[in-house]
């Protein structure tokens, strides 16, 4: 089941100066900053109320990130949807005939399961489910 949304994620270049730009526009200071090596990202989140933006730099060229910023430019790549059990959810979505990226759970930031749903699934979005590892 879906219990919020947890972050927006956006592609950025530089993520030093977008982080900066964020800091103006939204007057806060990051809440967390993390390198996730297995996705080749650097991170910036800002909490605003329930939810992150997360601020995403691709830290070499074959990083997903860097890919969609190569073909797409910089701007929203994501939408993360917390949900309270990752595993059923994968399951029901593949059994519902969702396309799915990731069949099974990932590590992502903030010490975080994550898997992907494909945006051909999804009205061309795409969306992250998302559940606290601990």
């Amino acid at each position: 089941m879906i219990k919020r949304i947890a972050h927006i994620g956006i592609a950025v270049k530089d993520l030093t100066d977008a982080q900066k730009t964020f800091e103006t526009l939204l007057n806060l200071q990051p809440s967390h900053v993390e390198r996730v090596e297995a996705q080749k990202v650097d991170v910036s989140s800002f909490h605003v109320d329930d939810t992150n933006l997360e601020l995403t730099s691709g830290i070499s060229e074959d990083s997903p990130i860097s890919r969609f910023i190569e073909k797409r430019g910089e701007g929203i790549h994501h939408m993360a949807f917390e949900v309270d059990d990752i595993h059923a959810e994968l399951a029901r979505l593949k059994q519902a005939g969702i396309r799915l990226i990731d069949e099974e759970p990932r590590m992502g930031a903030d010490n975080f399961l994550v898997a992907f749903i494909h945006p051909k699934s999804a009205g061309g979005v795409l969306l992250e489910l998302c559940q606290p590892a601990d």
